[in-house]
């Protein structure tokens, strides 16, 4: 299996890449001047490129080739088609990008098959371009800005689509402007990220106002060898605590929920340990997000040449194609599996933790 990132062994909360590279459009960006500026001052190598198209010479082994990817943090600029928001249903109104990319080593991953190229992490300079165009949106989605149940949450956009942005926080700090930014924004709206780390050190003292909701991605401790690099469930769950207790708004993604064997009990220990995490805390404003595991094709090719031996189970059984809205196929659970998965984290989840609003189940 490719090496893991390099993390901090003491807590396992944030990653560290081994070479930050940054075009030339991005070096005439203050934001991402000051990302290298703070990747030289930790002694990671620094690449300045001549101009604005990425090059890494990776070789020709892929498996090499995903290491060094997976290693490598690039600082680029988000191009005008980035910055034309799209909406995430069923989390938000709208994803917003801040990075594409995730340091990671998750088996299951969602990104596999939907990025091109290797999987190196992108983080844009041009932050104040990105955060000054979401105005322009506010008011005009669907999922939260015109659905009843969830109108009380505002115009919402989603940091964490194609990337995880506390990871990338020691160097960017792109999260923490950008809960700066929703935090001075006079508007009926949330910005929302999700996280496998738990680094949240720096955001706790933010001015927030409220607007920013953080969910930690969790799963059973068992399950901990598809998700490589990330911190341990213990810590994130710890880490939303922290929030929680600084006025954040949280929420629980349950994501990907994986029918393995024992998955009942495994599933049932991971509720009871988010109940002893965060069922004390006063005015506890908590949301739970439940993604069932899906794949396709591309995706299941992608993830055997990355992690080739893993024991994830992505073949057919209880598995039925479902076709999406823009015309591809994916695999899901069959119907049966769905609704005895559905039934028991419902039952579970409103006697453990009755606070929690399950906004979706997918």
């Amino acid at each position: 299996m490719p090496s893991e990132p390099v993390l901090d062994r003491a807590d396992r909360s944030s990653w560290r890449p081994r070479r930050v590279i940054a075009t030339r459009s991005a070096l005439a960006w203050p934001h991402g001047r000051a990302i290298l500026d703070r990747a030289a001052a930790q002694g990671i190598a620094i690449v300045e490129l001549a101009g604005d198209r990425l090059s890494l010479d990776l070789g020709d082994d892929p498996r090499r080739a995903y290491a060094e990817a997976k290693a490598t943090l690039a600082v680029v600029v988000a191009p005008p088609s980035k910055r034309r928001l799209q909406p995430i249903a069923p989390s938000a109104d709208w994803r917003v990008d801040l990075a594409e990319g995730c340091p990671a080593h998750c088996s299951y991953c969602y990104l596999a098959g939907s990025l091109k190229g290797p999987p190196i992490t992108r983080v844009y300079a041009n932050l104040d371009e990105i955060l000054g165009g979401l105005p322009a949106y506010l008011g005009q989605g669907t999922i939260t800005s015109r659905n009843a149940a969830r109108a009380h949450e505002g115009t919402t956009f989603e940091a964490s689509c194609y990337t995880d942005p506390l990871a990338l926080e020691p160097l960017t700090q792109s999260l923490s402007a950008a809960v700066r930014w929703f935090g001075r924004w006079q508007a009926d709206a949330q910005l929302r990220f999700t996280s496998k780390f738990a680094n949240v050190e720096p955001l706790l003292a933010l001015d927030h106002g409220g607007r920013t909701r953080m969910r930690a991605s969790i799963n059973p401790r068992g399950y901990a060898r598809f998700e490589g690099g990330t911190a341990p469930v213990a810590q994130r769950l710890a880490a939303l605590r922290r929030m929680a207790l600084a006025g954040y708004p949280v929420g629980l993604t349950i994501a990907p929920i994986i029918a393995a064997t024992g998955w009942e009990q495994a599933y049932a220990t991971l509720i009871a340990d988010a109940a002893a995490s965060l069922g004390d805390v006063a005015g506890l404003d908590l949301t739970i997000e439940l993604i069932t595991h899906r794949f396709t094709a591309g995706s299941r090719a992608t993830l055997d040449s990355w992690y080739p031996g893993s024991s994830l189970d992505m073949s057919d059984a209880q598995r039925v194609t479902k076709r999406t809205k823009f015309g591809t196929e994916k695999q899901v659970y069959d119907a049966e599996t769905m609704r005895a998965l559905r039934s028991f984290f419902e039952r579970e989840l409103g006697a453990a933790l009755p606070v929690g609003r399950i906004l979706y189940w997918t």
